[in-house]
């Protein structure tokens, strides 16, 4: 059997080359890194691991994508934590760049029809999360979504004019205005006074806190 036609090879992609092969040239470097610790060659750890000599190659050098299977056989091999190939990935995803328009479109808990979120970049392994969002109100936008979650949250309003309610009581929001609140506390837009209307949202908590 070739080594196109292994189990390990069908598993994996090629993505030399590209902008999206960062995370496979993270988890290379690392088992290369770990390999090297135990004075062990390639030959050694593929056998180990139960994987071809060629496909760890191509693993070590950011060539293909390993499955979770295959990490895992990798840890094993290697005494280390599966969590130990993406640390180096996690550390230089410190900085995220998102173009304009290109955010993530996701769906929140409790989202209404109509509003629209884009997520602009999140926080990796860190106990402290942070994630912005680029919400954007239209005439077919619902009223009275009502949020309620643990940490802070931060608006900074773009475009347009709302009523957001926090608690017991409603802001006026229109272009240049910011609202910063405890998020345990139920709030969101009730009066879409001018619309579209865009705002920007932050929230900031523990990752303890979200579990």
């Amino acid at each position: 059997m070739s080594e196109e036609q292994t189990p390990e090879f069908q598993e994996a992609h090629t993505s030399a080359g590209s902008n999206e092969n960062r995370l496979e040239v993270a988890i290379g470097r690392e088992v290369r890194a770990f390999r090297k610790k135990l004075d062990m060659t390639v030959v050694e750890l593929a056998k180990a691991a139960g994987v071809s000599a060629g496909m760890l190659s191509k693993i070590e050098n950011g060539l293909a994508s390993p499955s979770l299977t295959t990490l895992q056989a990798l840890s094993s091999a290697l005494q280390v934590p599966v969590t130990a190939f993406f640390r180096k990935f996690e550390e230089e995803r410190d900085a995220t760049f998102v173009r304009a328009g290109e955010g993530l479109k996701i769906e929140r808990r409790g989202t209404r029809a109509g509003h629209q979120y884009q997520l602009l970049g999140h926080t990796v392994g860190k106990s402290i999360a942070v994630e912005p969002y680029l919400i954007t109100l239209t005439e077919q936008s619902d009223v009275f979504p009502v949020f309620q979650h643990s940490g802070m949250e931060f608006i900074y309003m773009l475009q347009g004019e709302v009523g957001y309610r926090h608690g017991d009581k409603t802001y006026v929001l229109t272009p240049g205005d910011s609202l910063f609140f405890d998020a345990d506390a139920s709030h969101g837009p009730d009066e879409l006074r001018e619309l579209p209307s865009r705002f920007l949202s932050i929230i900031v908590y523990t990752r303890s806190e979200d579990q």
